[in-house]
């Protein structure tokens, strides 16, 4: 390949894999996105290093874990002295810019570098009228948050030069809690009829105690926002604060027999429960109603610029990737949000086309990361891939070179202990072809943002093919011994390689288990 492609990068905020319909769950409809995968490839088995905003950006731009680039909680910031992939880019001759969602610190030494253009979101950013930091300072704009990104970005590409490939990281803020949707999509998914997921009402039995511990669930832990309902005026009545301090609560639970009467903030429709199961459903129609809505700006608005890419001629020269920083619960174990290793939040949606180099219609189940996508750009681009990168590049699975029997896993750890918001606790652990090991230290290790605890360690053991919901941990399971020794190696490898260091003793761990 003599000549560089253009890189569209466009990366949305808690996007699940099941809420795009190239993904075949019958969820919702994505017809833009579908045009992605169908040019090109649609990896099934692309994974997160840590299952957060902040760290996830981190690894994506850098190529590194977060132990290497130091931002592992969301109350870390980015050192903009590091090198990033769009330094290595822009060094090599290519525009880049990137428009939307940052939120890897502000001022000086943590806004973006490397960059020709850029104008980002303060911290989570608003949806409507949001205010955006350029080089000169905050600005306020006019307008709901996905349109203006995407407005941001077509103009970079309209007042581009045309003789110089362009890299352009196109960051939407959505749909990111509280999922606000534009007034134009709000009829859609309004008739209270999506799917349930089966494990919605699981009772977190046969799992670590960080199951049960999250304050993430659909029926005691969303809040009015989130739900689009007017919070009545009051105090602990109304229902818990979201965090002391703030002025957000979350929508009580029904209690038998006592009437529960919440109002659309829309439409000043009222409803009245009496009943705790039938609220718990409302609660999960109106969060999967608001995030779905909240996700057709987003489709909207990625037709948007593959249409510019056809009309300026640009489609077959511009490799094109849709992403999320994270995977999202959609109701599956009755939780939104994400953090944890489970496969919902672990597993990334990754499409990505290039008519020069990428079989239309492709998928891959072959396992991928955030850390391999700074590589991938620069093997496309041409360019060496720096030493102090620890991805891989992603190009020989994209053009279906690579080698499938190969041990390849995936490593995830998420810092932040016992989290303010979430209450979910510190872990890592590996994911191969089959099976997922993870370790929960349970130790906030000083980490920003992290809070102690004496939650003692755990282990699970997750056969991933024979138990896709994970409800069945194995690590105390005798007829999986020599399978958890086999994951146990490989997470130790992992680690070694990457220079984590571990939490655990493995020759103590190896011990017990044989011992049993």
């Amino acid at each position: 390949m003599t000549k560089q492609p253009n890189i569209l990068f466009i990366m949305s905020d808690d996007h699940a894999a099941r809420a795009i319909s190239a993904y075949g769950s019958g969820l919702n409809s994505t017809p833009n996105l579908d045009r992605i995968a169908d040019g090109g490839m649609r990896l099934d088995n692309c994974y997160v290093t840590n299952s957060i905003c902040t760290p996830s950006r981190a690894a994506i731009l850098t190529g590194t874990y977060n132990h290497v680039n130091l931002v592992t909680t969301l109350d870390t910031h980015i050192d903009n002295r590091l090198p990033n992939v769009a330094k290595h880019l822009r060094a090599a001759g290519y525009q880049t810019a990137i428009f939307g969602k940052w939120h890897l610190g502000e001022g000086k030494d943590h806004e973006p570098t490397g960059f020709d253009a850029w104008s980002v979101l303060p911290g989570q950013g608003e949806y409507f009228d949001p205010v955006m930091i350029d080089r000169d300072g905050p600005h306020a704009e006019r307008g709901y948050a996905t349109d203006i990104i995407t407005d941001k970005c077509l103009d970079f590409l309209r007042t581009r030069d045309a003789k110089r490939p362009f890299f352009l990281m196109c960051h939407h803020k959505a749909p990111h809690r509280s999922f606000e949707p534009h007034p134009r999509h709000r009829h859609l998914y309004a008739d209270g009829k999506l799917p349930v997921p089966e494990t919605f009402n699981d009772d977190y039995a046969n799992r670590a105690a960080a199951a049960a511990a999250a304050r993430m669930r659909i029926k005691s832990d969303m809040t009015y926002k989130d739900l689009g309902l007017v919070q009545p005026e009051g105090g602990e009545e109304v229902g818990e604060l979201l965090l002391p301090g703030w002025t957000q609560r979350k929508v009580p639970e029904a209690i038998d027999g006592q009437a529960l009467r919440l109002i659309d903030a829309n439409t000043g429709e009222a409803y009245v429960f009496t009943d705790p199961d039938e609220l718990a459903l409302f609660k999960y129609q109106r969060y999967m109603m608001r995030y779905l809505q909240t996700i057709a700006a987003v489709d909207e608005n990625v037709g948007r610029l593959l249409d510019y890419l056809d009309a300026a001629g640009l489609t077959d020269d511009t490799i094109v990737i849709y992403t999320s920083d994270q995977g999202f619960f959609l109701g599956e174990h009755g939780w939104f949000d994400k953090r944890f290793m489970y496969e919902e939040s672990l597993q990334m949606p990754f499409l990505v086309r290039y008519p020069a180099g990428i079989e239309a219609g492709s998928t891959s189940h072959t396992i991928a990361t955030n850390v391999d996508f700074a590589p991938t750009f620069l093997d496309y681009a041409g360019l060496t891939i720096p030493s102090y990168m620890q991805g891989e590049s992603m190009r020989p699975i994209l053009e279906q070179a690579a080698d499938t029997d190969a041990q390849r896993v995936a490593y995830h750890r998420y810092w932040m202990h016992k989290d303010e918001f979430h209450n979910a606790f510190a872990h890592y652990g590996v994911r191969d072809g089959r099976y997922k090991l993870i370790f929960w230290y349970n130790d906030p290790l000083d980490q920003p943002g992290g809070h102690g605890g004496d939650e003692p360690p755990e282990w699970e053991l997750f056969d991933c093919v024979e138990d896709p919901f994970e409800l069945y941990n194995r690590a105390d399971d005798a007829a999986f011994t020599d399978i958890f020794a086999r994951m146990l190696a490989k997470l130790d490898s992992k680690m070694t390689e990457i220079g984590d260091i571990p939490q655990h003793d493995s020759a103590a761990v190896l011990a017990s288990v044989r011992n049993r």
